[in-house]
């Protein structure tokens, strides 16, 4: 009798645990640590899919030498793809005009972790998840929303463009795939629970949180505001280390002292110039209106940014501390 209660207990919590919806649906996956100290470094590009064009090739060029230098892990792009309107298909030609024939350095051929920006919304989405783009490419991974462990860094992907209420109200003529993001809220609603809850359970040294459209950001498309709203909160809560974005194009670093940092590195192709909004100067460390991308090392105790300039020069580097934690 004693077991059976105990056993129904279970179940009944079990199946409150299930119902809840207390399980996080965000898909999981590890990237080997391959160095011997533990360190980990890559690079974060976005807003690059032209084909070359607007200076693409020459951004791809220096990245290649940076990543030589760093011998860097892996490659994060922060979306927007592929311009104007994302992929038709997955036998696109656009992928290799844009990805493979133009990423060409040896340092590059390192796997590629991606999340959609609002252009490539306006494409086959389904496109850019598929199978199909790996095979012609291994390199390529794009999912909407996942979490990418590394040693001591987790990093929490995330699909930004179900939250711009302007892309459903008022969508300046442009056609966006929502064929699976539908009801919105819904799914902005549960993708904010998955998050919560993965980056609650981690136990990371650090934790990254990457996606395309910005929170903080002083430039053209200014802050996401229903991310300000939505996801912040989140951030702040869990003491996330950084965020990582694309979007404005441009590179730029606002944060304050022991909060989280924002990261823009939209730079990969057609930079705005002179295109800045005003910012409290004490916030905004950085802010660059040309082309350019982000380099990352991180170790137990420091997590060290620098970003580049189209011709490889230095712009600004910064870095956050951790104490060691002796057990």
């Amino acid at each position: 009798m004693k077991i059976y209660v105990c056993f129904s207990v279970i179940l009944m919590f079990l199946c409150i645990f299930f119902i809840s919806g207390a399980l996080s649906e965000l898909e999981r996956l590890e990237h080997p640590v391959t160095k011997s100290d533990g360190s980990l470094s890559f690079l974060v590009v976005g807003d690059w899919g032209r084909k070359g064009e607007f200076n693409q090739s020459l951004v791809a060029h220096q990245m290649g030498i940076v990543g030589e230098q760093l011998d860097i892990d892996f490659v994060i792009s922060v979306g927007d793809n592929f311009y104007d309107d994302g992929l038709k298909g997955d036998n696109d030609t656009s992928f290799e005009a844009s990805f493979s024939h133009i990423y060409t350095h040896p340092s590059l051929q390192k796997q590629w972790y991606s999340v959609l920006g609002n252009h490539d919304y306006r494409g086959n989405v389904e496109a850019q998840l598929s199978q199909v783009l790996t095979q012609k490419d291994w390199r390529w991974f794009c999912r909407r929303s996942f979490v990418l462990s590394s040693g001591m860094v987790e990093f929490f992907f995330v699909d930004t463009n179900p939250f711009v209420e302007k892309y459903f109200t008022d969508p300046e003529d442009h056609t966006y795939d929502w064929s699976t993001v539908l009801p919105r809220n819904k799914y902005i609603s549960n993708l904010l629970h998955d998050l919560d809850l993965e980056i609650k359970k981690s136990r990371a040294t650090w934790k990254f949180v990457v996606g395309h459209h910005g929170i903080k950001t002083a430039g053209h498309h200014g802050v996401t505001q229903e991310l300000v709203d939505q996801l912040l909160p989140i951030l702040e809560e869990n003491k996330v280390d950084l965020y990582i974005n694309g979007h404005d194009h441009c590179l730029q670093h606002i944060g304050s002292d022991g909060e989280t940092q924002f990261l823009t590195s939209g730079g990969g192709s057609k930079a705005w110039r002179g295109d800045i909004q005003p910012w409290d100067p004490k916030e905004l460390k950085l802010y660059y209106d040309g082309q350019g991308f982000m380099s990352l090392h991180i170790t137990h105790s420091q997590a060290n940014f620098i970003y580049y300039d189209v011709s490889g020069n230095v712009l600004h580097q910064s870095s956050l501390s951790k104490r060691s934690v002796l057990l």
